[in-house]
């Protein structure tokens, strides 16, 4: 994909999601809603209540959603590799699996942590060479934010502020975060990780995010109930 053809693309992604909502629908084989038609449902129901963009993880249900959903897809392909921290989408060959099973945008891991493919530019690029698929740097910390942009990422999401060992541990979301990147960058800025509320949602955009991603808070049941059950014994 030429870079002219990223711009018009990007700027379409950012014309849908323009200060709105983004869901996130994943469930893990552990968890009771794990399944890609169950994740396809999910999404649907996102779309139906105004999500303007998905975000989802593994072929299998970034395809099942595509097959149900008109929304811009952030795929996702988590995998625990041997000898490295990162797992999400680590090698071009995960990217071209999720490109292949119909996302627009590859999520990355573009934390400053070993990485499989080594560097994140070359990284980058070859999955813009290989792929039509735009590039999301998943970071957690402002120097890796103004880093993934300079590699050549579309976008930037705090998703791993506060899951990485040096980064600032926070109960909700990492507003400054958002407020500082959207500063200095030029590139969309998205708003990811622990967000449990609406009003949130409003001071992430109102701090400079293009949008905000919602996973667990809107498709996790799970981390709904026991929100509400660790307040009560509390």
């Amino acid at each position: 994909m030429t870079k002219e053809d990223r711009s018009i693309r990007l700027q379409k992604f950012v014309d849908q999601v323009h200060k709105q909502l983004i869901v996130s629908c994943q469930a893990m084989r552990t968890e009771a809603l794990f399944g890609s038609d169950i994740m396809a449902k999910m999404a649907m129901a996102a779309a139906e209540g105004g999500a303007r963009a998905i975000r989802a993880n593994t072929p299998p249900d970034v395809k099942a959603i595509r097959e149900k959903v008109d929304l811009p897809l952030i795929g996702l392909y988590k995998e625990v590799l041997p000898d490295t921290p990162v797992i999400i989408t680590p090698t071009l060959k995960h990217a071209i699996a999720i490109a292949e099973a119909g996302a627009d945008i590859i999520a990355i891991d573009c934390t400053k942590r070993p990485h499989p493919e080594g560097d994140l530019a070359d990284f980058i690029a070859r999955i813009h060479e290989q792929t039509d698929c735009l590039v999301m740097a998943d970071i957690s910390t402002f120097e890796e934010g103004v880093e993934a942009q300079a590699a050549g990422a579309d976008m930037v999401s705090t998703t791993l502020s506060g899951y990485t060992d040096y980064s600032t541990k926070l109960e909700g979301p990492d507003l400054d975060l958002i407020k500082r990147l959207a500063a200095v960058l030029t590139v969309p800025v998205i708003g990811e990780g622990r967000y449990h509320t609406p009003e949130e949602v409003k001071q992430a955009l109102d701090n400079g995010a293009t949008a905000v991603v919602v996973g667990g808070a809107i498709t996790r049941p799970k981390e709904i109930t026991a929100r509400y059950v660790k307040l009560i014994n509390s």
